[in-house]
């Protein structure tokens, strides 16, 4: 038998519903120690998008070389994926979160002490190995403690506690930056893992007692061969990919480094200014996320219009300011531009709405890793994009942020492509568990 959706329908790929946990408090004190994880992984991974400038000067280096922090550190990330969904899966929540949190902790600290561009290089490449680890443990976590019927929702609310991160970033280690010094600021927030640390040793759980899932025998490399394999042979694993691919990457290069040069540099606006619409970012973010899980609970086949329309929008807004014909766009344009970016990371989520029922309990972590590939790889693209243009066009913001627009058409090819396939497989799935459901024998 299959767990109910929100109608009281199987889903396919779903565990049996005597295996699935009903919510309550004891799940969501769980979850919370689980995404306070995430959350301080969040802060520490936009850490630079505040200090962006500050990087630049501190290790004398030019636009280029400022962009290789954030791509080595999506490099390593995007990397992990499969690793870690594939240790997620054998391993459990709690192992793989622990191992994230002290390696993402030791590349904060290490970065607020690298006294040369090479150390803080290293220092970000460690932190984006732990980072790597939180997300994706977040959302199994998520479906061991919550029904399927909560799925979409509970993902969006990790995704806004993720934004809630960005926003401590933006607000409150700015200031500290400019305030306490670069040492003082990174070397703090690191403190920030050590709490987190010591929650998940004493609280969390991988999943309620008499929920434990079968174990899975240990085959070596055949193991890890057939997890991937079966993961990418389902279309909704890869129309997840593409679809995260697509509407994750123009936010995060935003938020993550270039937001701020654009704004300060391109668009005339003071540091505080600038903050302020890198905030709104993040509120509209969090506002969004919360309409698009309610949306797509009750509704499940508004997930590809809602991908689309984000892309869609996010296209017509970068379009209209990059081609403004004064040299600075109106402050008006600038504010619904980062209203509509903040609907980039919800749209994301949508992906692992894709990919979670094309597959079993067993493979969602592979799934997952698979899936959440995709944003970062784009965002890791543009990134390196955006500063080869920067230094060869003269700071030609317009020129350089052009590169959006080859990905996104790039990532719309391919949801197009596999987006029947997806949803006939979704459908041959949904039968059959039905079928099984209803079966009694004689």
């Amino acid at each position: 038998m299959s767990p109910a959706t929100s109608d009281g329908k199987a889903l396919p790929g779903d565990p049996p519903p005597e295996g699935v946990p009903l919510g309550g408090r004891r799940a969501i004190a769980v979850w919370s120690v689980g995404v306070s994880v995430y959350f301080v992984a969040v802060i520490f991974r936009t850490s630079l998008g505040v200090a962006g400038l500050d990087a630049a000067d501190r290790f004398h280096v030019g636009a280029s070389a400022l962009s290789t922090f954030s791509i080595l550190q999506l490099l390593v990330y995007a990397g992990m994926q499969i690793p870690v969904g594939l240790l997620v899966d054998r391993l459990g929540t709690k192992k793989v979160l622990g191992i994230g949190v002290v390696l993402f902790t030791v590349g904060q600290l290490g970065f607020a002490f690298s006294p040369s561009y090479g150390m803080a290089l290293a220092s970000r490449a460690l932190l984006g190995c732990g980072d790597a680890m939180t997300f994706i443990s977040v959302l199994r976590l998520g479906t061991r403690w919550f029904p399927a019927r909560r799925g979409p929702m509970v993902a969006q609310l990790a995704g806004l506690v993720g934004m809630a991160g960005n926003l401590v970033s933006t607000l409150v280690l700015a200031r500290l930056l400019h305030g306490i010094g670069w040492t003082a600021a990174f070397a703090g927030s690191a403190l920030a893992g050590v709490v987190v640390f010591v929650l998940l040793l004493l609280f969390l759980k991988d999943h309620p007692e008499g929920h434990e899932p079968d174990p899975l025998p240990h085959q070596g490399t055949a193991y890890v061969r057939r997890q991937i394999a079966m993961s990418w042979r389902e279309p909704g694993t890869r129309l997840g990919l593409w679809v995260h691919f697509t509407t994750q990457f123009p936010a995060m290069v935003f938020l993550l480094l270039w937001g701020m040069p654009f704004l300060v540099e391109a668009q005339g606006l003071t540091r505080a200014t600038a903050g302020g619409l890198l905030t709104l970012v993040v509120l509209s973010n969090m506002t969004v996320g919360l309409v698009y899980g309610q949306i797509i609970a009750r509704h499940h086949a508004a997930r590809l219009p809602l991908a689309l329309g984000t892309v869609g929008a996010t296209a017509l807004l970068w379009a209209a300011t990059l081609a403004y014909p004064a040299d600075r766009a109106p402050m008006w344009l600038l504010v619904v531009l980062c209203t509509v970016l903040g609907a980039c990371g919800p749209a994301s989520m949508i992906g692992f709405d894709f990919a979670r029922p094309a597959n079993p309990p067993e493979r969602q972590g592979t799934a997952s890793g698979i899936t959440n590939m995709g944003g970062f790889v784009a965002s890791m693209t543009t990134l390196f994009a955006v500063g080869v243009l920067l230094d060869a066009t003269g700071d030609d913001y317009a020129v350089a942020f052009s590169s959006v627009f080859v990905l996104q058409a790039l990532g719309v090819t391919q949801i197009l492509r596999l987006r029947k396939r997806a949803a006939r497989r979704e459908r041959e799935r949904l039968v059959a568990s039905r079928v099984e459901t209803v079966h009694v024998p004689v």
